[in-house]
C-alpha cells in the first residue's frame, strides 16, 4: 500500500461522501475497459456478468488524490469473495438474466 494511504470503513462522521452501494445489496461485475488493461483486471474477466452481494466496503484517501471505495462482494452462493472497485461494480435490476457463479 502507498505511503500515507488511510483505509476507512466508517460510518458516519469521518465518511468523506455516502457510499454508493451498501453491505448486502446484489450486484453485477461489469467489464472493465480493454484500454488500460492490468493484471488485475484481466483477473475479473471470469467474473464478469456474475452476481454478488456486498459483504464489506472501506473507503480509501490516499494523498493528493479523491476518495474511492472498495467492496468485497461474495460471488453468487459460493463463499468466494473478491474486491472490486467501484467502477467495476453496478446494481443488479434483474436477477434472471444475470448468471451465477455455480459451486464445483
Amino acid at each position: 500500500m502507498t505511503a500515507g494511504a488511510i483505509i476507512h470503513r466508517t460510518i458516519g462522521k469521518g465518511n468523506p461522501m455516502p457510499a454508493k452501494y451498501e453491505i448486502g445489496q446484489k450486484v453485477v461485475i461489469r467489464p472493465v475497459s480493454e484500454q488500460s488493461l492490468s493484471i488485475r483486471d484481466s483477473d475479473l474477466r471470469p467474473y464478469v456478468g456474475m452476481t454478488g452481494e456486498i459483504t464489506n466496503y472501506y473507503w480509501v484517501r490516499p494523498p493528493a488524490t479523491e476518495v474511492f471505495y472498495l467492496y468485497t462482494v461474495r460471488i453468487g452462493t459460493t463463499n468466494k469473495e473478491i474486491v472490486l472497485y467501484e467502477d467495476e461494480i453496478e446494481h443488479v435490476l434483474n436477477t434472471e438474466s444475470s448468471r451465477s457463479l455455480k459451486a464445483k
